[in-house]
């Protein structure tokens, strides 16, 4: 029997109630087949698949919910719970499925919540502000946390901080839900770490900042109970002649591990690097358009054959064919109306 293949998609909804939407999707053309289903729900400014595949958690105005995932890819609500604070912008769960953080920029907040074995949402059990002064000017000034992932080893939780320019590294305790700070990445000041992405080996950690467009390449291990960070390799995320006011965005890893695949608002295009497995290091292999305005997410088919951007500011979905060899993508059919998408998800769903 072939794979089954759904797309998850979410946008704010200023001017209609289904922020996310889900369709079949055919890995063998890198296209749409059709919508399947929608949901109901608020400005969910991202979502999250759970590691065991079984759920999906979104953030929404109220603050996050949970559904179980249908044997056809289509959504069942099961509960939803506030976070004491305003809407979150990233959601991820840790490697055992048992916690969900969930990153705010508007307030510096980081709030985990437990999870039931059944997937859905139990309590709050952990709250931190992030405090103090970034670099003053614009945004950049005061926390903004936009991500929270955990290494792949799931000991320790790294939550970027935009305002700040740093990474905070807590140790996670299993039991209880509670972080304790373990280590801070600083990075360059008006860089904005925006997103982190760990290789599936656990080794290499791969951080996008926005305001400097670059990816920062860190080794990482842990030595004792304390985690190690060492940068090995910064690589620019856009070509010399970019365009002015470039935003480094969203960053995904390829699931064979051998590539890294970046988006760049602004600029509105996106790169693509090969990867070593060996060292970790990132070899450019192109920055080319999408024919879009604002790529806030990209997805790659499991292959590397198709790429797929979602353009937040011009309302739609570009799809492309991906040629890592020739260094090139090629437009893959008309684009798909979606109004100011935020978050994008090619999931395999189980047999």
């Amino acid at each position: 029997m072939a794979d089954k293949y759904v797309l998850y998609a979410a946008g704010y909804t200023i001017d209609e109630v289904h922020g996310l939407r889900i369709y079949d999707f055919d890995p063998e053309t890198g296209r749409i087949i059709k919508q399947i289903d929608e949901t109901e729900i608020t400005n969910p400014s991202y979502i999250s698949i759970s590691h065991n595949g079984k759920y999906l958690y979104s953030i929404t105005d109220d603050g996050v919910q949970s559904y179980s995932i249908k044997k056809d890819g289509t959504l069942k609500f099961m509960n939803k719970s506030g976070i004491n604070g305003m809407r979150g912008c990233y959601i991820s769960t840790d490697y055992e499925d048992r916690f969900l953080f969930v990153a705010g920029y508007h307030d510096g907040k980081l709030t985990v919540l437990s999870l039931k074995k059944d997937g859905s949402i139990d309590r709050i059990c952990e709250e931190i502000y992030h405090k103090g002064f970034g670099s003053v000017g614009e945004r950049n000034y005061r926390p903004h946390i936009d991500c929270a992932k955990m290494t792949r080893d799931n000991k320790f939780l790294c939550v970027t901080d935009v305002g700040m320019d740093h990474i905070k590294v807590y140790r996670l305790n299993h039991e209880t839900g509670k972080l304790e700070l373990a280590d801070i990445i600083r990075s360059e000041i008006e860089s904005a770490p925006h997103h982190i992405k760990f290789s599936h080996d656990g080794k290499f950690a791969y951080i996008i900042h926005e305001m400097k467009n670059y990816i920062d390449v860190y080794s990482y291990s842990c030595k004792g109970n304390a985690p190690l960070f060492e940068k090995i390799q910064t690589v620019s995320t856009v070509n010399d002649y970019h365009a002015g006011n470039s935003a480094a965005y969203a960053i995904q890893i390829s699931n064979d591990d051998g590539y890294i695949y970046c988006s760049n608002a602004g600029d509105n295009s996106v790169s693509a690097f090969r990867r070593s497995k060996k060292d970790g290091t990132l070899e450019k292999l192109f920055t080319l358009p999408i024919s879009g305005d604002f790529p806030k997410d990209i997805a790659v088919t499991d292959d590397n054959r198709f790429l797929l951007s979602l353009n937040n500011e011009s309302n739609m979905i570009s799809f492309f064919r991906l040629d890592l060899e020739k260094k090139i993508i090629v437009m893959n059919g008309p684009m798909k109306n979606f109004k100011q998408g935020n978050c994008l998800i090619i999931h395999k769903l189980s047999q």
